[in-house]
């Protein structure tokens, strides 16, 4: 039995006030529940579910590729190229842009690593270009500078719906393992190819060539997560005063 504050009697002998009922706000869980048990609070702090995420299957005679991007992710990586250097940098990606990435893939690697390589750049900027879809409200911009010890690049982007690389990168060996180093701006030029972006990277310092492209990966990773953040002061609007980002 509920009792006053203070737990007197209110009236004379053997009269008692009558109870009040218990005052629950109109919003709280334990008046609010819907037929379902989950309370309308609970259901208002659940996060929207992120449409910003894509699979692309890429299938030729020379390799089988099958990608996917999810922009609002959390670092997760999951891919199996054939490529091991090329996993360990698509890992940067996905680790430092905060991106959930998945590629798995097969090639005539019994060649060399080259279609493999430019297959799976191509599927992953097909995936960008369709999880950004129309491109509004987000930054549009972004760069980054990373350094690796003694190596340091800047990478400046913009995803403008228009291919463009311009990669200035000094790579003192041929191979980093069994990857051939030039393949790593053949991967970025594929990539521009098909996400609709300009890209411009630029080697600042270095002399290790495998600290140069994972800092030149690292450096992407955080240009363009901040490219593919969402602008809320754009509030859905497009970063263009064409109105139009797409590359059709």
């Amino acid at each position: 039995m509920w009792v006053p504050e203070g737990g007197g009697r209110a009236g004379g002998r053997g009269s008692r006030a009558p109870a009040p009922r218990p005052h629950h706000p109109p919003c709280s869980p334990a008046r609010s529940r819907s037929r379902g048990g989950a309370s309308s609070a609970a259901k208002a702090r659940r996060p929207p579910v992120s449409p910003r995420a894509a699979t692309v299957s890429r299938v030729t005679r020379e390799t089988g590729v099958e990608a996917s991007l999810a922009l609002d992710g959390t670092g997760l990586c999951q891919c199996r190229t054939s490529v091991p250097f090329l996993d360990h940098m698509l890992d940067q990606l996905a680790s430092h842009g905060l991106f959930n990435v998945a590629v798995k893939a097969s090639g005539d690697t019994w060649i060399d690593d080259h279609h493999t390589n430019e297959d799976v750049a191509l599927a992953l900027g097909s995936a960008l270009s369709q999880a950004l879809g129309d491109r509004r409200g987000i930054v549009r911009f972004g760069d980054f500078t990373a350094p690796l010890d003694e190596a340091l690049v800047h990478v400046a982007l913009d995803l403008s719906g228009r291919p463009h690389l311009s990669c200035d990168l000094r790579i003192p060996t041929e191979r980093i393992g069994t990857y051939d180093t030039q393949l790593v701006e053949h991967f970025f030029q594929s990539l521009v190819n098909t996400s609709g972006m300009t890209l411009h990277i630029r080697q600042l310092a270095g002399t290790n060539s495998h600290h140069i492209v994972e800092a030149t990966f690292k450096a992407f990773a955080r240009a363009l997560r901040a490219a593919t953040e969402p602008d809320p002061r754009r509030r859905g609007g497009v970063a263009s005063s064409k109105g139009v980002l797409t590359q059709s």
